[in-house]
């Protein structure tokens, strides 16, 4: 079923809504006339009207029981925002430039996360494009995009989008998404859009007037669940799966990360993930190339990404928490909050060998144990990073790494991850070691819901210790706070560390052994005493030999290093990285005393003819 408003060119418009338990439903045209026509509702309670002389550009709304006029739900774009009229748009009319793309293979991707609204001064879509060339040059072949579901106001990360089919209007709308996703294919990047289908915003939600949306049966931290089990939720799922099918069919959107699935409550046989896997599989058959559904969660259910033949719901990846969190607190000795979960080297060696750190252990911060294993599945399934736009922002003072760490740490913590045998992802302006803050922002128009807020944001930092008072959501000035400063990228520290985040992304790309995302092609070793962990990867003939430091001071240990003769390819604590200076010897032969400088990370590679 097809929702909406789809234009068929020639001035025919076909109108199609959901609205089982109204009685009566018209299409009200508000411009460029004003015209009323009527719907006609088949036994599942969809409405639909088709048109002539109805050419895109036209405003419309949906009128309810000749008693209120709502947005379509499935508008695709809203040029007067959240509470104005939807408007119609002709999809087919793009004139895209990448018939030949195939997209890039998640085993190779290197993500990079940006929010459209504070990547560049503007703030669009558009201006993102100039910038396409300096992360090509990076190395990053993903953007990942925060959510642009059209949402109130100008300032939002998007998570609090109440038209999930629609383009926020400020960051360029519909052409201005389809511009930047064709620059990207043209540079050869794919794209990640971030969508949210276990809430929506409340403000310009009107959902409720058209049907049972949402339920009752369970709570969720944003009030009610969307109905995917109860009744009518057929409808429903639809609604979200021709959701996900549009970003792919209209945007060429290359995968689509499902924000936080854990809020997605579902009990039925059949889950709606598993549904819209199946679904979007269908999609990209007909389509002849791969789009991705990539999960986060904090579950921890390898189910979710097991193969639908094996019991799982079929994702092709999901973000893990995991990871970040035992680097987080092994570089910053915090302890707060979930935290308190980690903090041992033990807990990071098990994440690079497993994924999941809590894979049915214990957690102090839950009180219960906590997730299944995921030893078994494949590393390119698993998205890991030391920071993203969760761990920075829901920091009381959005503080990123460059902010809490030496530099020394910052270029250890870029090793960890682009040296794992995982998917790496990083959050834009941590490749120069930005220090303007992310913070949580939003410009809602209803007082009461900003005063709410602002008691939210205050109460969910209980749970940890800051003491300081946290930055008004709904000032503009939060918001410009955390606009990047993309010139710090050309100079000083921040272009070495460009530079450094350049040369493993090069190395990852090139060395096979690194290339290669396999758990079994890896050896983890580790000393708590010391915190300094050793890992070996390899594919053929191909191997490296990591060590990474995590304390404070010099150590110095035997250790003995594989077979064969090693040739250091890269040491963070080089002074063309403005380190200390090197104490590695350039070529490493297993048996004599290392030393391993101060919260650095070092890479050897072997010698095949050794």
């Amino acid at each position: 079923m097809r929702l909406g408003a789809q234009y068929a060119g020639g001035g025919r418009c076909r109108f199609t809504v959901w609205a089982p338990n109204l009685a009566k439903v018209e299409v009200k045209i508000v411009a460029p006339e004003e015209l009323c026509y009527n719907m006609e509702k088949d036994r599942r309670g969809y409405w639909s009207f088709s048109a002539d002389n109805i050419l895109p550009g036209t405003l419309y709304y949906y009128r309810l029981d000749q008693e209120r006029d709502r947005p379509d739900p499935a508008s695709s774009s809203q040029p007067q925002g959240v509470h104005g009229p939807s408007q119609i748009i002709e999809h087919s009319s793009f004139d895209w430039g990448d018939k030949s793309w195939k997209g890039v293979h998640l085993h190779e991707m290197i993500m990079y996360e940006l929010h459209v609204g504070t990547f560049t001064p503007e703030g669009t879509f558009d201006a993102v494009i100039p910038r396409l060339c300096d992360l090509k040059e990076l190395g990053v072949n993903t953007i990942e995009v925060m959510p642009v579901a059209q949402f109130p106001g100008e300032r939002n990360w998007g998570y609090d989008g109440t038209y999930p089919f629609a383009v926020q209007n400020s960051y360029g709308g519909p052409e201005g998404l389809k511009r930047l996703v064709n620059e990207c294919h043209k540079e050869g990047i794919s794209v990640i859009l971030d969508v949210v289908y276990n809430h929506l915003g409340p403000e310009g939600n009107y959902l409720w007037d058209y049907g049972p949306y949402f339920t009752d049966k369970y709570r969720t931290p944003w009030g009610q669940a969307i109905n995917f089990d109860d009744a009518y939720s057929n409808e429903v799922r639809n609604y979200f799966i021709e959701n996900a099918l549009q970003w792919f069919a209209h945007y060429h959107i290359d995968a689509l990360r499902l924000d936080a699935i854990h809020g997605i409550a579902d009990m039925s046989a059949r889950p709606f993930l598993l549904e819209l896997a199946e679904r979007t599989e269908e999609f990209c058959a007909n389509a002849g190339r791969k789009h991705y559904l990539i999960a986060e969660s904090d579950l921890n259910d390898s189910r979710v990404i097991r193969k639908r033949d094996k019991g799982g719901d079929g994702l092709d990846a999901q973000w893990c928490d995991d990871f970040h969190h035992c680097i987080h607190t092994i570089l910053t000795g915090e302890s707060d909050g979930y935290y308190i979960d980690f903090g041992t080297m033990e807990h990071l060696a098990r994440s690079l060998k497993e994924g999941f750190v809590y894979s049915g252990r214990y957690s102090e911060y839950r009180k219960r144990n906590q997730g299944n294993s995921s030893s078994d599945l494949p590393a390119e399934q698993f998205v890991v990073f030391s920071q993203n736009h969760d761990q920075i922002g829901n920091r009381m003072l959005g503080e990123r790494l460059s902010g809490l760490l030496p530099f020394e740490s910052l270029k250890l913590a870029a090793g960890i991850v682009l040296l794992s045998p995982f998917v790496p992802l990083f959050f834009m302006g941590e490749e120069y070691g930005e220090e303007a803050p992310f913070l949580y922002f939003i410009s809602h128009s209803d007082h009461e819901l900003v005063d709410a807020v602002r008691r939210g944001r205050k109460e969910e930092f209980k749970r940890f210790t800051w003491k300081a008072e946290p930055p008004d959501p709904q000032s503009a000035d939060t918001f410009m706070r955390s606009k990047i400063q993309w010139e710090k990228r050309r100079s000083g520290r921040n272009r070495v560390l460009l530079n450094f985040y350049r040369e493993l992304i090069a190395l990852r790309t090139k060395v096979p052994a690194l290339a290669n995302l396999s758990k079994t092609k890896l050896n983890v070793q580790f000393s708590e005493e010391d915190k300094t962990l050793f890992m070996t990867r390899w594919k053929g003939e191909s191997s490296v030999f990591i060590t990474c430091n995590f304390s404070n001071v010099e150590v110095r240990k035997r250790w003995d290093a594989p077979e064969g003769s090693w040739k250091k390819i890269l040491d963070s604590s080089d002074t063309v990285w403005e380190g200390p200076g090197a104490a590695m010897p350039d070529t490493l032969m297993p048996g004599p005393e290392i030393t391993l400088t101060a919260n650095s990370v070092v890479i050897f590679l072997r010698e095949v003819n050794s």
